[in-house]
């Protein structure tokens, strides 16, 4: 990525816990791959398969861990979470917001809204009665807002996204395009046969810094609010269920379906294509591995996979895996052996 700007790698690390290995004077205008490396950009290496291309870049700098760091012959520079140190280096490569405060002629407010004069209203929003927008927010074109929607500071609303009444939004938050908040939970109450709609009462209330990917759905509450807590990142194409709790800073892959109820711990990170079960209860620091099936509570700290067997340790699931995969061997030798019990004695005695 390319900027009209030129940093030094002091300039660049400047707060951040790394040791520059290396020409800390050298100037940066963009960043790079570490395969694809370009003069005047800086890489990183985070995955250890990509170390090959380590000594032929042609990138002026790399981010890597200490391990990584020996032998390099490029302007280093180095830590223990690379990944992170890359992450705040990048922010001075991205694009600026490019929005200045105002509401565009095209919006529609509804009565008794309140709009922070800082903040930013693109064309053809839809914005509700009693509706609080705070400093510094930034509403993308065609968003619609419904009526008592609370939306905190520095926080940005992309295009197209809908949002229904009664939510609250907190502070540096974002929402991508196309999410939905707050829309109906799937309640029904059957009655001769046929399904009949159970009001769903409640709100969502989403903390903040929190990130809420593309196409993402929140279900309103059924009684009490949908909660996300602070810090919690959600990918694209994510349905969370009715009053549903996800914990201050967990993240979630894209694609995981969380039913009704759950319960989803602090610090939990919730692999890709997860079916999450309604009412189970997953504890804070829970790993869950992609496309897993969490059918029961999980109480305890770890890493989890599910296989053909339902939910067990990660531990255990590589296990039963491995012994999966010996099955094939394992019935021939049991062929072999009922074989050789079905012959007379006289001919096992000579075998």
């Amino acid at each position: 990525m390319k900027s009209s700007r030129e940093f030094t790698i002091a300039d660049l690390v400047k707060g951040l816990d790394v040791t520059i290995q290396g020409d800390a004077n050298c100037l940066i205008k963009g960043v790079c791959t570490i395969e694809n490396g370009q003069p005047g950009h800086l890489s990183f290496l985070i995955n250890s398969l990509y170390r090959k291309h380590l000594n032929t870049t042609r990138a002026s700098a790399v981010v890597l861990s200490p391990k990584d760091a020996e032998g390099c012959t490029i302007n280093a520079i180095v830590t223990k979470n690379p990944h992170y140190v890359y992450a705040k280096i990048a922010t001075y490569f991205a694009p600026a917001s490019d929005f200045s405060a105002g509401i565009h002629s095209t919006v529609v407010v509804g009565e008794r809204t309140q709009i922070d004069p800082t903040a930013c209203i693109a064309a053809h929003a839809v914005i509700g009665n009693d509706v609080c927008i705070g400093p510094d927010v930034y509403i993308g074109p065609g968003v619609a807002i419904s009526d008592r929607v609370v939306i905190g500071e520095a926080t940005t609303i992309d295009a197209r996204v809908s949002i229904y009444s009664d939510v609250k939004i907190g502070k540096r938050t974002r929402i991508m395009s196309g999410a939905v908040v707050g829309c109906d939970g799937f309640g029904f109450a059957q009655h001769d046969r046929s399904w009949h709609k159970v009001p769903q009462l409640g709100g969502v209330s989403i903390g903040d810094d929190v990130d809420v990917g593309a196409n993402t759905t929140i279900d309103r509450g059924a009684l009490e609010d949908t909660v996300i807590e602070d810090g919690v990142k959600l990918d694209n194409l994510i349905q969370v269920g009715h009053n549903v709790r996800i914990g201050a800073h967990t993240i979630i892959a894209g694609c995981v379906g969380i039913a009704g109820s759950a319960e989803i711990g602090k610090h939990c990170m919730i692999g890709g294509a997860t079916c999450i079960n309604g009412h189970v209860h997953i504890a804070d620091q829970v790993m869950v591995t992609g496309m897993s099936s969490v059918t029961k509570s999980i109480e305890t700290p770890g890493i989890y996979s599910s296989g053909i067997v339902g939910m067990v340790t990660n531990e255990e699931f590589r296990k039963n895996n491995a012994r999966f995969h010996r099955l094939g061997n394992l019935m021939n030798r049991v062929k072999q052996l009922e074989a050789i019990i079905k012959k007379p004695n006289d001919e096992r005695e000579s075998q």
